[in-house]
């Protein structure tokens, strides 16, 4: 079993910066890849950024290239999701998740395991 964690949302105004961590534990040698996704209410989930174990390899949707990078902490066993230049249209619940399988996977329904999610609220 993994256990993921995330922390760090917020309300921030347009045009400002957050950064999501999420934190795992539990059997994370087990751990390909670590992503990130958001639902806004009535919407589907989206995929954001994945990043393998490793951290050497990224992906990210293309709503959010070029303003959020996601990174690994090894030491820490962590994933960050730093967020610039956010828009109204960010608003969602983030969560982080994680693959055993190979591959930076960019559908939420091929991730064994999720965090409870964290609000994040970008005002106009």
């Amino acid at each position: 079993q993994v256990q993921l964690v995330e922390s760090g949302g917020g309300l921030v105004q347009a045009g400002g910066s957050l950064r999501l961590s999420c934190a795992a534990s539990g059997r994370t040698y087990n751990i390909n890849a670590m992503g990130w996704f958001r639902q806004a209410p009535g919407k589907e989930r989206e995929f954001v950024a994945v990043i393998s174990w490793s951290g050497v390899s990224t992906n990210y949707g293309d709503s959010v290239k070029g303003r959020f990078t996601i990174s690994r902490d090894i030491a820490k066993n962590s994933v960050h999701l730093q967020m610039n230049s956010l828009k109204p249209e960010d608003t969602a619940v983030y969560s982080c998740a994680a693959v055993l399988d190979y591959g930076l996977h960019t559908q939420w329904y091929e991730y064994d395991y999720w965090g409870q999610g964290t609000q994040v609220t970008v005002s106009s």
